[in-house]
């Protein structure tokens, strides 16, 4: 008999947990700390932002009644509770950065449960004194220790403002990131494949998002049924920094409970590298028999999913820009942000633009994870049988990477034309404003192609640049960082249109590095083995 099998009682089904979690967080040494340290940044910077926008209480509370009635903003942002720094720090990051955390969660869930087990890293492990439950434990306890450090930054950084609503702001953001940590643990069981479990969970999360803007859209006190029935809308409702209602934090906490005591129990019931919910596979006939056929099955859940999402947050986004003036008012430096972000020219033309750079930093995820599906398929070992076949290491790179770089085309187009629907006019103006962010999202593709063809144990180094370019076109231009800084995101480069005069040197830069990159990293993975763990 094994060691795990001779433990007392309960205690063997968490043998080695110890062990696991190290491990977790000696892999995640990178990615988690930035996760946290971004989001942290965000949310504790904004009150000197605010503060630096908004100098006076009088020009605070005009900010408060504003935004108290907009629609649009209050779908986005969520209602303003209070006219304090505090509270309009809750008011402009709390959402979003709940949201945030929640992505980090599930990602850090499913990359220690289902992923191990997919790549048989799993079953290797578990062959040594690893109790069933373990690898779970460990998932969630890296997932809290992830979340609890977000928490304490918050706090910390904000408590000079109140130290009882850096603390209630603090609590609201973990703590929708482990209802959603324990939610991706449930789901991971259920699916046999670690990409469905991360975009069934990311799902659940748009739709949680989605519930609470329709809610806060109709009412500006957070009183919805529909602002209740989300996990965010929680947070939103703890009204940190404006009253401290302790007793909503009630509401995570018994979620997070309920959700990890069920993973626990599916976790005992499910033999290692099995799911409740089976696969069902079939004989490659048609086009799934060609390597194009076969990478378009692979990756057209994940585009529909992503081309959706831009769609709802183009009809959403393009509803605000009538209310830009009403966020800017006559406050000179808000007007200034907005010129740094998407130029110089007229208020609306400048929040559209700013607008759709955004959409295009987004989409740069996109792209490198189309990317990145290449080195999934390698390190799982399906590729290998793949190119067993009458088919060539470019073929097979080739169906991934037209999706890669033509899907986010196509989610910017579906942006920009649901920006039209809702704006109502300058549809020309609107796509092409939406296009020309595209070849700075094709070079931070074409960048995890280099890195996966020539470096494949530096892949996942694409989502750090990618990361960093959306962090510095997300806080940057508020923090008044210099110039410099923000040229080192290629979107600081492009042309801010619409309304601005248009700029090919620089488009023509950026699509000339990027076929560069893309050939160079293709040439890597001719000469290079093929990667298999």
């Amino acid at each position: 008999m094994t060691a795990v099998a001779l433990a007392p009682g309960r205690a063997r089904h968490l043998a080695g947990t110890g062990a696991l979690l190290r491990l977790a967080l000696r892999r995640d040494r990178v990615m988690l700390p930035l996760w946290v340290l971004v989001l942290g940044t965000m949310v504790v910077s904004g009150g000197g932002s605010i503060e630096a926008l908004y100098e006076t209480p009088e020009s605070r509370a005009r900010l408060a009644q504003s935004m108290s009635a907009n629609t649009s903003l209050r779908s986005l942002y969520g209602p303003v509770f209070g006219d304090s720094v505090g509270a309009l720090v809750a008011w402009r990051f709390g959402v979003f950065a709940a949201t945030l955390a929640a992505v980090m969660s599930l990602v850090v869930v499913v990359r220690h449960t289902r992923e191990e087990e997919e790549t048989g890293r799993q079953e290797l492990l578990s062959s040594a004194m690893v109790g069933r439950r373990a690898p779970l434990t460990a998932a969630l306890l890296a997932a809290l220790v992830a979340n609890t450090a977000l928490a304490l930054i918050i706090t910390a950084g904000l408590a000079g403002r109140g130290a009882a609503g850096a603390l209630a702001l603090g609590l609201a953001v973990g703590l929708t990131g482990m209802v959603f940590a324990t939610m991706a643990a449930i789901v991971a069981q259920a699916t046999e494949s670690a990409r469905l479990a991360k975009g069934v969970t990311s799902a659940v999360l748009g739709f949680a998002f989605l519930l609470r803007a329709a809610g806060d859209a109709g009412e500006d006190a957070g009183g919805s049924p529909l602002t209740w029935l989300s996990p965010i809308g929680w947070a939103e409702n703890v009204r940190a920094f404006a009253g401290d209602r302790w007793w909503v934090l009630l509401l995570p906490a018994a979620a997070f409970v309920a959700q990890g005591a069920a993973a626990y129990a599916l976790a005992g019931r499910r033999d290692l590298g099995m799911s409740f919910v089976a696969s069902r596979p079939g004989p490659a006939e048609g086009r799934l028999a060609t390597a194009g056929g076969l990478a378009w099955r692979l990756q057209r859940g994940s585009l529909l999913g992503w081309t959706l999402g831009f769609l709802v947050a183009g009809l959403v986004f393009g509803g605000m820009v009538e209310g830009a003036a009403d966020l800017v008012g006559d406050n000179p430096q808000a007007r200034e942000i907005f010129e740094r972000v998407g130029g110089a020219q007229a208020l609306t033309d400048g929040f559209l633009g700013a607008l759709l750079g955004m959409f295009g930093m987004v989409a740069s995820l996109y792209a490198v994870a189309a990317v990145l599906r290449l080195h999934g398929e390698e390190t799982s070992q399906r590729a290998e049988p793949v190119l067993g076949c009458a088919v060539g290491r470019l073929e097979w790179a080739a169906g991934h990477l037209l999706i890669a770089f033509a899907g986010p085309m196509l989610i910017m187009a579906v942006a920009g034309a649901g920006m039209y629907l809702t704006y109502g006019r300058d549809l020309g103006p609107i796509l092409g404003a939406a296009a020309v962010q595209l070849p700075a999202v094709w070079l931070l593709g074409s960048l995890a192609v280099l890195l996966h063809g020539a470096l494949p144990g530096a892949a996942v180094g694409a989502w750090a640049v990618a990361g960093l370019s959306l962090a510095i076109g997300w806080i940057g231009p508020a923090l008044n960082l210099p110039q410099a800084v923000l040229n080192l995101s290629p979107f600081g480069h492009l042309p801010k249109l619409p309304g601005a005069d248009m700029a090919w040197t620089p488009v023509v830069v950026l699509l000339a590095l990027a076929a560069a990159l893309t050939a160079a990293g293709l040439v890597g993975l001719r000469r290079r083995d093929l990667v298999t763990s």
